[in-house]
């Protein structure tokens, strides 16, 4: 089956090559001639661990291929994805020009029957509005049918998201079209991988409630965490406690600054935006929100406890990135934590192993380090703020003889807390 894929930023490049590993031919659309060419060497334009060498094995072997050219990509193609991005705009709404844009460009171009998956995060009612665009900006009249099919990809484990999917959301009308996406997705049928076949507006709807929902245990646990600290209990213990009940089970239940990325704090706000639209107040969510962006400033309050005045103190960073595994820093606890160290006076120095570049454009006044050590080289005081693998086996005694006062600062719970008052640390986790 020959398919489209316009938008080769991250879920459009993820959803190309993995799709050319189920054995389609794909072709990969986007307007900017620049990344299309770097894909054509060969050069991966999103961090994704095993991204690279998925791209170069679909392009070796003939199914992936690369084009700016919206044209080529939809004559060629039965089935087009839309993978474009859908940015907050100021009011929490999601930002559908991309959306639009690519609308009116497939339209002129659909010389018969196509199916147009939406795989981009958007509003409820999105597929039936792209659908009418798409007819009115046709100039003759052909064939077509919209599909809705979020993503699930989280950063960092992307593939095998794709390729193992906890479920296919396929919201449609048509049962051609559904037909057709089932055998897009056939090798999943033999890993039972389940099915929910719905209408556009369900499909729609699930993806906004499913990380709605997650941001909400994100948040609860780490809300739980800071009561623990103030009645003294232990909010590992609590949450573990927790996970082993199978009507909450553990995941997301792991404390820490807050979540970000680029799907929670955008979704989010999108969901409650789409309620306030139809005159509901999404209570819970709307406390969520709230509750997150406390969660940030409270980190910097917990610096201030340990460290003291900061002004003109050293602080250390471990992390950039909003989790592990990327180089996104959109929404990322770390980046607030730096802004708000950074308007208290503090001077920061600051390592992540993938997200630097990223970090620069908007931390241009921060110093950056070669590594874990140089970072806590005459700091005042070591955070940790991303839980990459190697910040979690630390040569602990040579972090402290570099730091200036055995200040550290784990705001991913990964060292035991009574191991390093052993080793002579002053240590402060989160919900400890």
């Amino acid at each position: 089956m020959n398919i489209c894929v316009i938008g080769t930023g991250y879920v459009g490049l993820v959803t190309g090559a993995c799709l050319a590993e189920f054995g389609m031919n794909l072709i990969c659309v986007d307007n900017d001639i620049q990344k299309i060419d770097l894909l054509r060497q060969g050069k991966i334009t999103v961090y994704e661990p095993g991204l690279d060498n998925l791209v170069a094995k679909g392009t070796r072997e003939g199914r992936l291929r690369f084009s700016s050219s919206i044209e080529e990509g939809v004559k060629s193609s039965l089935v087009i994805f839309i993978a474009v991005g859908t940015p907050p705009n100021e009011d929490g709404s999601a930002d559908l020009r991309f959306v639009e844009e690519v609308g009116k460009e497939i339209a002129p171009w659909m010389d018969g029957y196509k199916v147009a998956v939406m795989k981009s995060t958007v509003p409820v009612g999105t597929a039936r509005w792209l659908k009418e665009l798409i007819q009115k900006h046709q100039p003759q009249p052909a064939p077509f049918d919209i599909v809705s099919n979020p993503e699930f990809l989280r950063e960092g484990s992307a593939i095998e998201d794709f390729m193992r999917p906890d479920r296919v959301v396929i919201g449609a009308e048509s049962e051609q079209a559904v037909a057709i996406m089932k055998d897009i997705y056939s090798a999943l049928y033999l890993i039972e991988t389940p099915f929910i076949l719905t209408s556009l507006e369900s499909a729609e709807m699930i993806k906004y409630a499913t990380n709605g929902f997650l941001a909400t245990k994100v948040t609860f646990i780490n809300e739980i965490a800071n009561l623990c600290e103030k009645v003294g209990a232990d909010v590992h213990h609590v949450a573990k406690a927790m996970g082993l009940d199978g009507r909450i089970g553990k995941k997301f239940l792991h404390p820490g600054p807050g979540y970000g990325g680029s799907c929670f704090p955008k979704d989010t706000r999108a969901l409650s935006k789409i309620a306030r639209e139809k005159g509901y107040t999404f209570r819970v969510l709307d406390s969520v929100i709230q509750a997150n962006e406390d969660q940030k400033r409270r980190m910097v309050d917990k610096i201030k406890e340990m460290v003291g005045d900061l002004r003109g103190k050293r602080i250390g960073i471990l992390g950039l990135s909003f989790k592990p595994n990327t180089n996104d820093i959109r929404e990322s606890s770390s980046i607030a934590i730096i802004q708000g160290l950074l308007e208290m006076e503090a001077k920061v120095k600051t390592f992540d192993p993938a997200a630097m570049e990223e970090a620069k454009t908007v931390l241009p006044e921060v110093e950056y380090g070669k590594d874990a050590y140089d970072v806590a080289s005459g700091a005042d005081a070591l955070v940790l703020a991303t839980e990459w693998n190697q910040f979690r086996r630390l040569d602990l005694l040579r972090i402290k003889a570099l730091l200036k006062e055995p200040i550290f600062i784990d705001l991913r719970n990964v060292y035991d807390p009574a191991h390093m008052k052993r080793l002579g640390f002053r240590y402060c986790g989160v919900g400890r």
